[in-house]
């Protein structure tokens, strides 16, 4: 079986939109309109690593707040004023600024856009099976699976 057509560039702005808006279940997805992620890493047939390029519209949020157990973070702000929440508090972020989630500190974060102009980020981060990500506001958990694709349990275990 041949290997599938891979681009060499892309312009990441025109770059294809991930195919579902939100991987959370429907409970929690209709919090992410608003959010677009162009999936950079997957066009090139990335493997170790994922990259996205992400708008916030107004008002909209880059995830639930979350940590993961094995997985490293890493966002760097193109454009607009994201504010970065964490568990020791609240950042305003602008373009030029970066920062960074090494896996298994527990610390929780997202970012939410509460100015008036789109916000545009990348994030970076490995696609380590068998990370957890944990939700602390929300009744979820998050498992990275063989295949690469999360599934989604309550905190008791049971499954969306």
């Amino acid at each position: 079986m041949a290997a599938p057509e891979r681009p060499r560039t892309v312009v990441a702005k025109q770059a294809p939109l991930r195919a579902r808006a939100s991987n959370y279940p429907d409970i929690y997805a209709k919090r992410f309109d608003g959010r677009d992620k162009r999936p950079l890493g997957d066009l090139f047939g990335l493997k170790n690593f994922g990259v996205n390029l992400t708008r916030l519209a107004p008002g909209a949020a880059s995830a639930l707040r979350h940590a993961h157990s094995r997985q490293d973070e890493f966002v760097y702000v193109l454009a607009g004023t994201p504010t970065l929440i964490t568990d020791e508090g609240e950042t305003l972020l602008a373009a030029g600024m970066c920062t960074g989630f090494p896996a298994g500190t527990g610390n929780a974060h997202h970012l939410v856009n509460r100015g008036d102009e789109d916000v545009w980020y990348l994030e970076v981060g490995d696609r380590t099976v068998g990370d957890v990500g944990s939700y602390p506001d929300d009744d979820l958990q998050a498992i990275k699976r063989d295949d690469g694709g999360w599934e989604f349990r309550r905190k008791d275990g049971t499954m969306y």
